[in-house]
């Protein structure tokens, strides 16, 4: 194609991606920039507040680095307008410089969601950045991408003076890629989230009360993810709740054993912008609970139970036929893998690269 022969010098902020504990936009900026930096026709500017993942350190990166603070983004927007020649800044988790940045140099924001206009509770400072900047940033910006095809109807719907040309969905592949396929233990419903009011654990773990004694014998409710915000409720509710853990943080090794092991995975979610957790699930063959909100229902197809995330009984009688119904759990588990190529960090960067090219 002929947008792989030209030279690309873009700035990316990274920040996200360089922490220990990645939320999942950090995931999300994690697997796009390795993807790009197999590309030789790109010239990669890494921007951060902390040091590198290993695998991105070789010669072939530049990095920017200042202290982590409210002065790194106006550091920042002095440095992308100083350096020479940078096609494009890309900003995949904050939209603060890209308002900063003006039109002097080519802005491209990645909008993941909407959350921060919806009714569900959320993270009270983002909430505030995203609602106060989001509309300036795609007044400004060069070309608008999201990951999804509901964020791109979410985006028009909310701001009419955008033209549908001007944004393209270019999605997101797995946390995890080549990892083998799910070999079910019969004993683990997994669960994988930051703990907070938007993820559902709450209705997740309430539901999971009401289901049959046996079942909650057989099966235990395990929770995986960092502590988020408004979770006080959900912690109570792990405390008091026989047969649910929460692990906290796991390491990337402790997650993958869990996904290949785990009978099913439940996420009920109130909305979500892609959903890497339910994508590497799709890929491994485990069975789905999942809600019809955000862009759950494009990225998964016809391959998981879908429940009310807000009936509590409707999530309890999902999750009983889920784990009574072998066949209803053998069907899913060969559909999915199959459903899932659609996906990958390689087919992402290639719908980036078609379309700055045509910028």
């Amino acid at each position: 194609m002929l947008y792989t022969t030209f030279m690309l010098k873009i700035a990316v902020d990274v920040r996200e991606a360089c922490r220990e504990r990645r939320t999942g936009k950090g995931q999300w900026t994690y697997g796009f920039v390795s993807e790009m930096l197999k590309r030789s026709a790109i010239e990669i500017i890494l921007i951060s507040d902390s040091p590198l993942p290993e695998i991105w350190q070789t010669n072939r990166v530049k990095v920017i680095m200042f202290p982590a603070g409210l002065l790194w983004h106006w550091k920042v927007t002095k440095e992308i307008k100083r350096i020479q020649h940078v096609d494009f800044y890309i900003s995949p988790t904050s939209y603060i410089v890209p308002a900063l940045i003006g039109k002097k140099v080519k802005v491209i924001p990645i909008v993941h969601d909407l959350i921060a206009f919806r009714n569900e509770p959320h993270d009270k400072k983002a909430v505030m950045i995203e609602r106060s900047l989001l509309k300036r940033t795609l007044k400004q910006a060069a070309h608008i991408f999201t990951v999804s095809e509901n964020t791109k109807e979410d985006i028009l719907t909310k701001y009419s003076f955008l033209k549908s040309e001007k944004i393209t969905p270019i999605f997101a592949g797995p946390m995890h890629e080549d990892k083998g396929s799910n070999t079910p233990d019969n004993k683990t419903i997994l669960c994988a989230g930051t703990l907070s009011p938007r993820k559902n654990q709450l209705r997740l773990i309430e539901a999971y009360n009401k289901l049959p004694e046996e079942l909650k014998k057989q099966y235990k409710l395990v929770l995986v993810g960092s502590r988020g915000w408004n979770d006080q409720k959900i912690i109570d509710a792990i405390r008091s709740s026989v047969g649910v853990i929460w692990k906290g943080h796991v390491t990337d090794d402790e997650y993958e054993v869990l996904m290949r092991s785990c009978t099913v995975l439940a996420l009920p979610s109130l909305y979500e912008g892609f959903g890497l957790q339910i994508l590497d699930a799709l890929k491994r063959g485990v069975p789905i609970l999942t809600s019809k909100r955000g862009s759950i229902p494009e990225l998964v197809g016809n391959n998981a139970v879908f429940v009310d995330p807000k009936d509590i009984a409707d999530i309890s009688n999902g999750l009983e036929e889920l784990l009574t119904n072998e066949d209803l759990r053998e069907d899913l588990s060969k559909r999915g893998p199959d459903y899932a190529r659609r996906y990958s960090w390689q087919h992402s960067v290639d719908l980036f690269m078609e379309a700055v090219h045509n910028i």
